[in-house]
């Protein structure tokens, strides 16, 4: 058995949609393991819902991969790390590109891409795979990962260690750190035309784990994004409120189906309602600054 297989094998993913993603997830670990052979995580920190994940237990499938550098760069080049993850992918028997997303608008994000022909993935890691049929032709499986290079302030960190596919370490938010980033998606968050009910999920996820709010590092975020005015102070009856108030605006049904292909029970969703969220908030706790 390879490693790749001994990862994916804990996965116990049974039809090819389960397969395809526990692939993804194995690829995300892959790639921090790439990382962690350069200087990344000297500079740079692992947060959001993959994060959430690994390392914290997260029972739902995330997509992307999220970092933020410790402080702000004019200078950081993304580039620099393409070519270890792409060395360290196919010293594992994975034939996949690594690539920079090329800006089409100023941003303070730099990007990049992992891209493999879907079928030739499964077939690799499950040559006993018998419903290729189910396999769109030309499928990409496509892992995104951003780094954020104008990071708000007053997060904390801590170093976690993986053993597969070898032992490695991370940098990563902290977990009040990690559920404020969460709070400020679901108050600050363009949704669009439909609510992402990932961010509602995660946000439960946290207050199950009588996870603490880093306040300080969430009014940062607040007034990085012009949520709040750089006057306000946030503390946490104001935080409940400003919860409040956007639980009672959501669309539930349409953050239920954004959830529903991320998770593989969905019964507890009949409970998701403004009365609900409203409910669960009122006992939230922050960290003492």
């Amino acid at each position: 058995m390879t490693i790749i297989q001994q990862m994916i094998e804990k996965h116990g993913a049974n039809t090819v949609s389960e397969k395809k993603n526990a692939i993804k997830e194995v690829l995300q670990e892959v790639i921090l393991a790439g990382l962690s052979k350069t200087d990344f995580f000297t500079q740079a920190a692992f947060y959001g819902g993959t994060a959430l994940r690994i390392f914290y237990g997260m029972e739902r499938f995330s997509e992307d991969l999220d970092f933020t550098l410790l402080t702000t760069s004019n200078t950081f080049d993304i580039n620099k790390y393409l070519k270890p993850v792409s060395e360290i992918v196919k010293s594992l028997g994975l034939h996949f590109e690594v690539s920079r997303k090329e800006k089409t608008k100023k941003s303070t994000i730099e990007s990049a891409f992992i891209k493999g022909d879907t079928k030739e993935t499964l077939i690799t890691i499950y040559p006993e795979l018998i419903n290729q049929n189910q396999i769109t032709h030309n499928e990409k499986i496509i892992i995104k990962f951003e780094v954020d290079v104008n990071p708000p302030l007053y997060a904390n960190t801590e170093i976690k260690y993986r053993l597969l596919p070898f032992p490695y370490q991370v940098r990563v938010y902290d977990q009040s750190s990690l559920f404020a980033g969460k709070i400020h998606a679901v108050l600050a968050r363009s949704w669009k035309n439909r609510v992402k009910g990932r961010d509602l999920y995660d946000y439960i996820h946290y207050l199950s784990l009588n996870t603490k709010v880093n306040l300080k590092h969430l009014e940062s975020r607040l007034k990085q994004t012009k949520t709040i005015s750089e006057s306000t102070h946030l503390d946490k009856d104001l935080l409940v409120k400003m919860l409040e108030e956007k639980f009672n605006s959501i669309d539930y049904e349409s953050a239920k189906m954004d959830v529903r292909p991320f998770i593989k029970d969905d019964s507890n969703l009949s409970l998701w309602g403004s009365d609900f969220f409203k409910s669960i908030t009122k006992n939230i706790e922050v960290e003492s600054n």
